[in-house]
This record gives structure tokens, C-alpha cells and sequence, in this order.
């Protein structure tokens, strides 16, 4: 049964703000300030709304922030789980796939993720999340390449390369224009896969990133 208060505006002069609103600056403030600021209050006041605004949409600050792990984990873990689970004729095409969401934000977002981690440095139960996020994220890359032939452990091995080297492109900052990192896309294949990328794996890899609009960095 849907909750109207997740679709109803509240009244008064709050009728402008919606859930959307408060979820999408909640998100905003995690990324560039971290959870520790995330607060009805100061929330209220870059809205220009009162408190009764989020009370109307939200139980208390615990839920606002449950709701931000939920938006977290139906992006950042959903869309890599759907991609590694796609049909692909090969394994190249499988970890196309799995690119994908390295170039699109839309599909993951590497600021909200290390928002998330930054969080469970000071949270016993949000790391156990992004401890099974992570676990949940390399077991269907690992089942992926064992649709394609790779034995467990090789499957294994090869997940936690592909995912984990990602995360740590990330977390090192590291800053390259899109058409370098396209340079190298035949190469990372290879070492990924150990197959060899056709020109049409490699033509269609760029159509994507041209499509998504993908920026550099």
C-alpha cells in the first residue's frame, strides 16, 4: 500500500517541497560534506521550509538516512549486479557491460559510493552494508565469467580484479581524459579476459561513451 505522504505535498507554505526535494539535498550534503551534516535543521533552512515539511515525508533523521542507503543501494549495487547478469555472446561483451557502469554515473556513482564508505568509517552497521554491497557486487561479476567458461577460482580472481581496481581508480582521485582512458579500453579487455577484443568490441565501447555522454576524469 503506498504512503500518500510519499506522493501528497504537505500543506501551508511547505506545498513546493516535496520528498524528492529533501532526498535529493540530503544526497547532495552526504557527497560534499559527509553524513555528520546531514540535519533536519540546517536541511529546513536550505529549503526555506520548517521542520513539519520533513515530519510530514520522513519519521525522524534515522529514516532520512536509511532511505539515502536505499537510494544508494538501488543505483550504485543494482545496476552493476543487472549488467553482470545481461546475456552476452562473449566474455568481452560481458565486461563491456560491467564498463558501462564505470563511464555512465547515472549507473554508478563513485562520489555517492565513497560518501557511503566515508559514513561507515564511523558506523559499525553501515560498514556491514558496504561489506556486503561489495561482496554482492563481485559474486555477479564472479558468476559471469563462470557463464563464460572461467573455472570458480579463475572467476573469482578475476571479479575482485575488475571490481576492486575500479574502486581503487576512484579512490586514488585519478583524473584522465575520456578519449585516453578509450585508448586503452582493448588493452584492459585483454587483461581482464585474457581474449583478444575485436574492432567492432572496440567501436561500440566508444559508441557507448559518446551516447551516455560520459565526462572526463
Amino acid at each position: 500500500m503506498v504512503d500518500a505522504r510519499a506522493t501528497k505535498a504537505p500543506g501551508n507554505g511547505n506545498i513546493k517541497v516535496t520528498r524528492e526535494d529533501w532526498l535529493r539535498l540530503a544526497l547532495d550534503t552526504l557527497i560534499s560534506d559527509g553524513v555528520e551534516n546531514v540535519r533536519v535543521l540546517a536541511l529546513g533552512q536550505k529549503l526555506q521550509v520548517s521542520r513539519s515539511s520533513f515530519y510530514w515525508y520522513f519519521k525522524s533523521r534515522q529514516d532520512l538516512l536509511d532511505q539515502l542507503l536505499d537510494r544508494w543501494r538501488d543505483t550504485n549495487t543494482r545496476y552493476i549486479v543487472e549488467h553482470a547478469a545481461r546475456p552476452s555472446a562473449t566474455i568481452i561483451r560481458g565486461v563491456m557491460s560491467i564498463f558501462e557502469c564505470w563511464v555512465d554515473e547515472r549507473l554508478f556513482d563513485p562520489r555517492l559510493d565513497f560518501a557511503i564508505r566515508a559514513w561507515a568509517r564511523h558506523s559499525g552497521s553501515v560498514r556491514r552494508i558496504i561489506d556486503q554491497a561489495d561482496d554482492e557486487r563481485v559474486a555477479a561479476i564472479r558468476d559471469m565469467y563462470v557463464r563464460h567458461g572461467y573455472t570458480a577460482e579463475d572467476a573469482f580472481v578475476r571479479a575482485r580484479v575488475l571490481y576492486f581496481m575500479q574502486i581503487g581508480y576512484y579512490s586514488l582521485e585519478l583524473h584522465e581524459p575520456m578519449s585516453d582512458r578509450l585508448s586503452l579500453v582493448a588493452g584492459y579487455l585483454r587483461a581482464f579476459t585474457g581474449q583478444e577484443p575485436t574492432a567492432d568490441d572496440i567501436a561500440d565501447m566508444a559508441r557507448y561513451v559518446a551516447e551516455s555522454g560520459s565526462r572526463d576524469g
